[in-house]
């Protein structure tokens, strides 16, 4: 009986990434195969669902200063945060509702502090989604005394390889800032980075990822914490490579595919594995924004994308995103293996 491995993103908005996952399975039974589910996240939304482990909830502050119960998860002694649950921008009613000169990772910080205190030795701190361009500045006025962090491995799980000054620009327009605003974030970003470099020995200017989540990554770089990229820690943790090559074909996704989605996010990370290993890859989308980069495009690997809006309508892809999902990777597997 062939196999197909789902190993999708989040369809943010619309389905989870291990609903997405469930609807390739459900996919899998009706056409005859087996299904390997492996929800994968890139650092982004969706590292707790992917990494899995005992859930925790601590009450840290907010964006915006409410107090908000943040998720986060403990397993073999390693802590997996996602900043999106202490300082997400859906925390705070989406771009329209936020202040995006006051956002602030001050709870990020916080839920950090209560997983040392959980005794965790490694801590990953995943970054996307957040309402903040703080350059990290409320995250580490809360990890004080950081003696407290002595001893324990810190990792920064990044979906973008944006620098420090960068941030501004790239993210702050999506958070809500105004052009007036970003110029005055990208300023106070330019002096954390003299104040971190001054305190810290630390330059996190030029620092690939160090833009991530409004310059949190950088923030946490300059006190110590490892940049990597997000889905290369998860696809480890997962044993994703082995996975890859057990199945017959691979089957990932997102909401939206464009250009970013093959530099370093779910889809292009588990699309060049797949191609790698010779296996065939499905990629299926709520919305499909650009085609295949050069090196997928050029016929050496087979790699298939499929929109749903495109062959169910935008209402319905939005509404019904899972069983649309069912029916996109249903009609592929009665085509069989290849």
């Amino acid at each position: 009986m062939p196999n197909v491995l789902a190993a999708p993103d989040k369809f943010r908005g619309t389905a989870t990434a291990p609903e997405v996952a469930a609807a390739v399975a459900a996919a899998a039974r009706e056409a005859g195969w087996t299904c390997d589910e492996v929800p994968v996240a890139d650092g982004g939304e969706g590292i707790l669902d992917a990494m899995g482990g005992l859930a925790k909830h601590t009450r840290v502050q907010g964006p915006l200063g409410e107090v908000v119960d943040a998720e986060w998860r403990l397993k073999d002694r390693t802590a997996v945060i996602e900043t999106a649950r202490a300082a997400g921008l859906d925390l705070v009613g989406g771009a329209e509702w936020n202040d995006p000169l006051r956002a602030s990772t001050a709870g990020v910080g916080q839920l950090v502090m209560a997983a040392a205190a959980a005794g965790a030795k490694r801590i990953v701190v995943g970054v996307g989604g957040s309402a903040t361009t703080d350059g990290g500045q409320g995250c580490l006025e809360s990890l004080e005394p950081r003696a407290r962090l002595s001893g324990i491995e810190l990792v920064v799980a990044c979906d973008v390889t944006t620098t420090f000054l960068e941030a501004a620009s790239v993210f702050a327009p999506q958070k809500g800032a105004s052009a007036a605003q970003v110029e005055l974030l990208r300023r106070r970003l330019d002096r954390l980075a003299q104040l971190y470099l001054e305190t810290y020995g630390v330059d996190v200017r030029d620092l690939p990822g160090s833009g991530a989540a409004g310059g949190l990554a950088g923030g946490l770089a300059a006190v110590g914490f490892e940049l990597v990229p997000g889905f290369d820690l998860v696809a480890d943790a997962l044993d994703l490579a082995s996975r890859v090559e057990s199945a017959d074909l691979v089957v990932t996704g997102e909401g939206f595919v464009d250009e970013q989605s093959f530099a370093g996010k779910v889809v292009g990370g588990v699309t060049e594995m797949a191609a790698e290993a010779g296996v065939p890859v499905l990629v299926v989308a709520g919305e499909v924004f650009a085609g295949l980069p050069a090196g997928l495009a050029d016929g050496a690997a087979k790699v298939e994308m499929v929109s749903l809006v495109e062959e169910f309508g935008r209402e319905r892809a939005f509404a019904e995103t899972s069983s649309c999902v069912t029916e996109a990777v249903v009609r592929r597997l009665r085509a069989g293996p290849g």
